[in-house]
């Protein structure tokens, strides 16, 4: 029954662990196919490198600016005299500057497609592939690196060749990931000018936050960013930004991220998702973005739109950019972009004119030798339907719908084309027209040009709005699949739309089937599904053959705005005999995956904070019973949610309320990321609730796993070693350790904190199997104690508890021992970027500055050096030893009060729960050494000798003697004649007489023990 309790929390910690990893694996593994191509070079891609000022060089040595080519065109620009339009694209995070080549070498084809008379020059930049997403002390580098570029660019074309009217005076970015970042940093700049850029595309860039915010010039670089595009609006008034996420296949950066911050006030932003572009209509993850041939191809049209004939030139107007990236990346006609198209067209008269009257009506397209117009007449339908809607199976770009104006004859000679509404879907292009919208118009037409040998089909039909369009309410969050919701279209038609209720947080997650039922028919389409989200351009669209059974995922990246009261649509196109069942489930694996996905990066913060409540646990339970408790042991008793998580949220409603705000400010303290999170729509007590046990079950079995890696390490590492014996040196400081420590702090001033503190920690983790042998040491003392056979049974049971005491102390400490080195291990995670960054970019400089460790290194390498040799012992008398136990709850609420969204933050808790217990210990020491009570003393020679005609103190004397002896080699039963009884009349003793003085030390130190243990006992 004893062990239920330790059962049970395995139990149910594995359980939670079983949870987390269900959610890594949805993130990480369950998502679509690539259904991206990849792009190829024609011609062998060259990189010719621009030569920089020598300034600009001296500055920035590890950058480089290098210009794109192929073939022959390559040849021609080695002599850098440009006439095409300068395109930058900038790398992200590790990113390489060759990644332009798909960009590059499709703009390159399109170009000698029509015969040069646009072209683009393509520049990009290497950053050396910088790890720039986990340490920010690089971006405003990187930022004045790439203005220095701009201007050295801008000046390639002050050379005018004859055939150039306009020198460029912008330059249109590309940059991935990080590097569209960096690209609006540059409007931060004092010296910059913003009409230096007219057009932004950024692939994959987390705008709104960083992914791992592990160091406060991180955070600040994106503070700085966000509020200048914010606040100086102006700014940014004349440049055009499009935003693409990768969507669900992209599990580095989420798409939520990619969103423009509070630009929605601002015309000329945009922000997408790839599987919601047309053409494209695919997830990409963070690398595919750049080489996506469906989504380049997209890109270097939407280019090829902006140019400006006169100045061959990208345009100055911002609203022509827009209408152009809208074009392309939100809503495709099926046609070639025209800046102001007529609608007002020209029909032909002589072609065939067929009358149509049905509501429905379908025709397939074999061979057409003559061109046809079928005329739907409005006057009638309007009394009966609401809306019309038609698609075509050719996916050409000419016109194929048009609208007559109150024609009565047979023919309509001119007619609005209608073709402009008109949306391309993977296979089909379909528009739906709201009767009222268009009162004029007497007669629908439909086009169908003379072909051969190409087949095709198109349907039309009216319809009232009501009998297509159903609500769905969706099934509760924690259904867990077992329940579900469901709709039958019994009648057949062309479109339904589904309005799933209630469905606008970004944690809920469903699986939707759609079976579809269709009469025998040989030459069936596919049915098309679009789930449709209005606040944000996210749709994802399937494709289906029928009959089918389809299973689509419903989740969203962005959560619905306040004020937004829109719904989320799943649009069905389907064939016009068919109908079609929908079945909408909660999937608890894909709402688990959500809270990853969303909050993954938060999750070392909550670990964290366990292990302090773990570690206070172990402090008290010291302190109260004299016992330390087992990590994994402290931690199912400690870490509790109902400690932290209601202390967060009072907070959160505090700082409601004007007064509470103002103290707080006063406080200088930060922002309560709750507060932040709330801003971004991304909070909710029930989450944090869930993260908080996640975090305790990673710490609980993360615990398990280290303290057994431990444990065979130490096992390993003394049998290898084999020390001699017991460390005699039992003193926190000494010079030796004196000197180590401003030996680290020297080494983290003068190149990197992350290096000092991860050379502290494999200090710590080679010290700590010393206490594994200590223990194993006393453990061998008592053995020899108690297999002494010609000791009584009396005399072994009174000295047994001694040997078990000590035993204990060792024990204690190495518990809190490996709890420390479990929190070190996680703050060298947080701080290995840093560590990674420093090592890559020695060569350039010895020193990483900024340096985000080097403040906790220097906390850190001053505590530690105390702590790892410091004993139970030592600290669980003293009163500031109860104070410091006191100390991780409100760290522990601190952690997750400002750490979620500043990483870098939570080990500097940490450092400080250990610089306080340095401090208890550094108290206790300095009092004890004043007292001269310091353990393991030696006699001084005023001391007098224990009289030994007493017979228990002279079996006392000789135990002790030979438990000493025996540990370090030597048996003393051999040397018995040698010692003298008469203590008045001592013989000279054959062995040394320092081992002879710390025995009687030990003697005396067990003789004290032995007191207090007798009168405990009497006491019971």
């Amino acid at each position: 029954m004893g062990r239920s309790p330790g059962v049970a929390a395995a139990l149910f910690y594995g359980a939670v662990a079983a949870l987390v990893l269900l959610g890594v694996r949805d993130v990480l593994f369950v998502y679509e196919e690539n259904r991206c191509s990849m792009t190829y070079m024609y011609e062998y891609p060259e990189y010719l490198k621009i030569k920089l000022p020598k300034k600009i060089s001296r500055r920035f040595p590890a950058y480089e600016l290098y210009l794109y080519g192929e073939g022959n065109y390559a040849e021609e620009n080695k002599n850098l005299i440009l006439t095409g339009i300068p395109v930058l694209f900038l790398p992200g995070n590790a990113g390489s500057y060759k990644q332009v080549r798909s960009l590059g070498s499709i703009a390159l084809r399109k170009a000698e497609d029509i015969d040069f008379k646009y072209h683009f020059n393509f520049f990009t930049v290497n950053f050396n592939e910088e790890l720039v997403a986990l340490y920010g002390g690089s971006l405003h580098r990187q930022t004045r690196f790439v203005h220095e570029c701009i201007k050295v660019i801008l000046k390639l074309y002050k050379v005018r060749r004859e055939d150039q009217e306009f020198a460029p005076s912008s330059v249109a970015i590309v940059g991935h990931s990080m590097g569209g970042l960096v690209a609006r940093a540059l409007l931060t700049l004092k010296n910059f000018k913003p009409e230096f850029i007219n057009l932004l595309i950024t692939q994959a860039t987390p705008h709104v936050a960083p992914v791992m915010p592990l160091d406060k010039y991180l955070t600040d670089f994106y503070t700085a960013v966000n509020n200048h595009w914010i606040l100086k609006a102006q700014d940014v008034r004349n440049l055009t930004t499009l935003s693409v996420a990768g969507g669900f296949r992209d599990y580095q950066v989420h798409s939520g991220l990619a969103f423009l911050p509070r630009l929605s006030q601002h015309s000329s932003a945009l922000f997408v998702v790839s599987s919601a572009v047309p053409r494209t209509w695919a997830s990409t993850d963070h690398l595919s973005i750049v080489w996506c041939k469906e989504l380049v191809l997209a890109t270097i049209r939407a280019f090829f739109d902006v140019i400006d004939e006169t100045t061959k030139q990208i345009t100055e107007d911002p609203k022509k950019r827009m209408l152009v990236l809208n074009h392309h990346f939100v809503r495709h006609p099926a046609k070639f972009f025209e800046e102001g198209p007529e609608t007002l067209t020209e029909l032909k008269g002589t072609l065939i004119w067929i009358k149509i009257k049905s509501s429905k009506w379908t025709y397939t397209v074999y061979n057409e030798s003559d061109g046809k117009y079928f005329m739907f007449p409005l006057s009638n339908h309007r009394k009966t339907y609401s809306h019309v809607h038609c698609q075509n199976s050719m996916l050409g770009t000419s016109s194929w719908i048009y609208g007559c104006l109150n024609s009565s004859s047979s023919v309509c000679l001119e007619g609005f084309d209608l073709s402009w509404k008109a949306e391309l879907l993977p296979t089909v292009k379909v528009v739906t027209l709201k009767l009222q919208e268009y009162p004029a118009l007497s007669n629908l037409v439909i086009y169908v040009p003379a072909i051969n040998g190409n087949k095709f089909t198109l349907d039309c039909e009216f319809f009232k709005e009501d009998s297509r369009t159903v609500q769905l309410p969706v099934t509760h969050l924690f259904s867990f699949g077992l329940s579900s919701s469901k709709i039958v279209f019994s009648s057949a038609g062309l479109i339904y739309n589904v309005q799933l209720q209630h469905f606008c947080q970004i944690y809920q997650a469903f699986k939707i089937y759609i079976e579809s039922h269709c009469n025998p028919h040989k030459g069936r389409k596919t049915s098309v599904y679009r789930l449709h989200v209005p606040w944000s351009h996210e749709d994802s669209i399937t494709v289906s053959k029928v009959p089918s059974f389809t299973e689509i995922s419903a989740k969203l990246h962005i959560a619905q705005p306040e004020n937004d009261s829109t719904v989320v649509v799943l649009n069905i196109y389907s064939s016009v005999d068919c109908q079609y069942e929908v079945t909408i489930k909660t999937s608890f694996s894909q709402v688990l995956g959500q809270v990853i996905r969303f909050h993954g990066g938060s999750l070392p913060v909550y670990v964290i904070s366990n292990m302090l409540l773990a570690y206070g646990g172990q402090l008290s339970a010291l302190i109260s019973t004299g016992q330390c408790s087992d990590f994994v042991l402290a931690l199912a008793r400690a870490a509790k949610p109902y400690k932290v998580d209601p202390i967060v949220n009072v907070v959160k409603f505090l700082l409601g309320f004007n007064w509470f705000k103002d103290i707080w400010n006063v406080l200088f303290l930060p922002e309560l990321d709750a507060v932040l999170l709330n801003k971004q729509d991304m909070w909710d007590p029930l989450v944090s609730l869930i993260l908080f046990l996640f975090g305790t079950g990673i710490a609980y079995w993360g615990g398990i796993l280290f303290s057994s890696s431990l444990r065979l390490f130490s096992s390993l590492w003394l049998s290898l070693t084999r020390p001699s014996g017991l460390p005699k040196d039992s003193k926190l400081m000494t010079p030796r350790r004196a000197f180590m420590a401003i030996l680290l702090i020297f080494v983290s001033c003068t190149t990197c904190g992350a290096f000092a503190v991860l050379i502290i920690y494999i200090h710590y983790m080679f010290k700590d199997p010393k206490h594994a042998k200590e223990t194993s040491d006393n453990s061998n003392k008592e053995t020899v104690k108690n297999c002494d056979s010609t000791e009584t049974i009396t005399e072994a049971a009174a000295a047994s508890p001694t040997a078990n005491r000590a035993i204990d102390n060792v024990v204690n400490s190495l518990k809190i021992h490996i709890t420390i080195i479990n929190l070190l291990t996680w703050i060298v995670l947080l701080s290995s970027p840093s560590l990674i960054y420093w090592f890559k970019n020695l060569r350039y400089n010895i020193r990483l500055d900024p340096d985000p460790c080097r403040t906790m290194a220097i906390i850190l390498v001053s505590t530690l050096g105390i702590l790892m040799n410091s004993s139970t012992t030592k600290v669980k008398s003293s009163k500031l030893s109860k104070i410091a136990a006191q100390l991780p709850l409100p760290l522990s609420a601190a952690v997750v009060a400002f750490g979620p969204m500043h990483l870098y933050r939570a080990p500097y808790f940490s450092a400080h729960l250990s610089s306080m217990c340095k401090v208890a210990l550094l108290v206790l020491c300095t009092t004890l050494t004043l007292r001269g009570l310091a353990k393991g003393a030696p006699l001084r020679p005023e001391e007098k000798w224990k009289p030994l005609n007493n017979p228990r103190n002279r079996d006392l004397f000789f135990r002790t003697l030979q438990a000493y002896f025996s540990g370090r080699g030597l048996d003393l039963r051999k040397f018995l004649d040698t010692f003298s009884m008469n203590n008045d009349r001592p013989r000279p003793v054959a062995i040394y007489s320092d081992p002879t003085a710390s025995a009687f030390a030990d003697y005396e130190e067990k003789k004290k023990y032995f007191k207090t243990t007798s009168k405990a006992e009497r006491s019971c």
